[in-house]
């Protein structure tokens, strides 16, 4: 049998999700919009309901295309308020369109300001209790997008997308997948 992180083991979804997708790299401005954007709806509910909804989203908003959703407005949010395949929280719907305009203002990108915080050298965990909630990083990284204009971007989302889409490594010590996903050596900075 293969040893997983102990969160990802209880459901198929997770296992799905740890397995393929969570720690392995995204790049490119519509794809780090994305985990932002789901990271920001995930704030407050169980990471399933996310992925459990995640086609929908993908469907209301655009396939995350930061043009498309930057060009929203207020008849796209009663839309979206009324669309029971995603989360319906206003305030995060607004913070997705305001995410996605300020995004489009990013000199570089949003992929390069976030890749700019990746930490090859973070401390391999043993159990998930060595998992930190927020770093200096995460931090550093919350503070930059929201002085950007971002909004539900806080250190402990910022260092959720960091895990998400491998700027960290947190797979634990002896988890399959943690040997297939390195951050990227080349690309990091120290924060």
């Amino acid at each position: 049998m293969m040893m997983r992180c102990a969160w990802a083991t209880s459901a198929p979804d997770y296992i799905a999700y740890h397995d393929d997708e969570w720690g392995r790299t995204v790049r490119g401005d519509d794809g780090v919009f994305e985990r932002v954007t789901l990271e920001a709806f995930q704030s407050g509910l169980s990471w399933l309901t996310i992925l459990r909804k995640r086609e929908n989203f993908r469907a209301a908003f655009a396939g995350f295309s930061i043009e498309k959703v930057a060009a929203f407005d207020e008849s796209d949010v009663e839309r979206l308020m009324g669309d029971a395949g995603i989360v319906r929280n206003r305030a995060k719907i607004e913070a997705a369109l305001a995410n996605a305009r300020a995004a489009l203002d990013l000199p570089g990108g949003l992929s390069d300001l976030v890749w700019k915080y990746a930490d090859p050298a973070a401390p391999v965990p043993r159990t998930g209790a060595e998992l930190p909630a927020r770093t200096p990083g995460s931090t550093a990284l919350a503070k930059e997008l929201k002085k950007n204009g971002f909004r539900f971007v806080g250190p402990t989302t910022a260092y959720a997308l960091m895990q998400a889409i491998g700027l960290v490594n947190d797979h634990l010590a002896g988890c399959w997948v943690r040997d297939a996903v390195n951050a990227p050596q080349s690309e990091a900075a120290p924060c």
